[in-house]
């Protein structure tokens, strides 16, 4: 069955075009996808069916169908894991830079869970879904490192109510723009999606969730710095928001910052995990050297 979303445009939205309020009214919906609905006929202005570029008037009703999403499957696929630590509950794997976790629209393939499917079979959680399956806890593509995969649905419980109560070790290093002043510190921000860019999470009291990271400087490089990250909760994008709203952005981060020559994203590597075993109770622990390409940037800092 379809979603139904009725909205009222006030008079601040009086003159908007029709696309990009709605994009900007419904968090799951890009421009592109509401002018695919428009031409589809799915949203009506007053009961009656418009074009992408209609300008609203203070009052007007707008009903937005939104179909229900695809059913897709992710298939298994023989990608080589690099796989740190694996047992009957679960496994720590090392994600390479590059590598999307799960399918999603324009990466449907060549993802960790696809490796993962080959490599489990059927012994992954189903919490998530059948295109999540054993995904506890995402990185971003363009980060690498460290993050566990839940084989059974208890396990994958208990690993996430650790997530949840901040007891679950995630430390990551990075390679920072600007000089710190202050060699160590929290930020304490809360973060929510961006208003106009919904691709994009930032700083907001508008619905928002609390966020806090621990920053404490490793080295500087007049103008970058090597940083080691504490994640104290896990909102999307987190390091990246948050050193980017102190004025330290992410080296290489084309999203938060600004792209970096020679380096395809940002340089941000999940270096430790930590978590109490669903199972044993034993509190375990997992360090990931850094990667060649971070230590390509550290050793080109250092001649600098």
């Amino acid at each position: 069955m379809n979603e139904q979303v009725i909205l009222t445009a006030s008079d601040d939205d009086a003159g908007s075009r029709i696309d990009k309020y709605i994009s900007d009214n419904i968090a799951e919906l890009t421009r592109s996808a509401v002018q695919g609905l428009i031409e589809k006929g799915l949203v009506l202005v007053g009961g009656r069916a418009v074009s992408k570029n209609c300008k609203l008037k203070a009052g007007d009703q707008i009903t937005v169908e939104i179909p229900e999403p695809q059913h897709m499957d992710a298939v298994p696929e023989e990608i080589p894991l690099d796989i740190v630590y694996e047992d009957d509950d679960l496994l720590v794997v090392n994600k390479p830079k590059g590598m999307v976790v799960h399918p999603a629209h324009g990466n449907y393939t060549g993802t960790l869970v696809n490796a993962l499917l080959h490599h489990c079979g059927d012994s992954l959680s189903g919490i998530n879904g059948v295109i999540r399956p054993g995904i506890v806890h995402r990185i971003d593509k363009n980060t690498s490192g460290l993050l566990i995969v839940a084989k059974n649905d208890a396990s994958h419980l208990k690993l996430a109510e650790q997530i949840k109560a901040h007891s679950f070790t995630r430390e990551y290093e990075a390679v920072a723009c600007g000089y710190f002043k202050e060699t160590e510190g929290t930020v304490d921000a809360p973060i929510g999606r961006h208003r106009t860019d919904r691709k994009k999470m930032c700083v907001t009291s508008e619905n928002s969730r609390n966020a806090v990271t621990h920053y404490s400087v490793i080295k500087q490089y007049g103008g970058y710095a090597h940083v080691r990250l504490r994640l104290e909760t896990g909102r999307t994008h987190q390091i990246r928001v948050h050193l980017s709203y102190i004025g330290h952005p992410v080296l290489g981060d084309d999203v938060y910052g600004k792209p970096y020559k020679g380096l395809e994203g940002q340089c941000l590597h999940a270096r430790r995990i930590g978590f109490i075993h669903p199972s044993t109770g034993e509190y375990m622990e997992f360090t990931s050297e850094l990667p060649d390409y971070f230590r390509s940037v550290l050793a080109k800092l250092e001649k600098m």
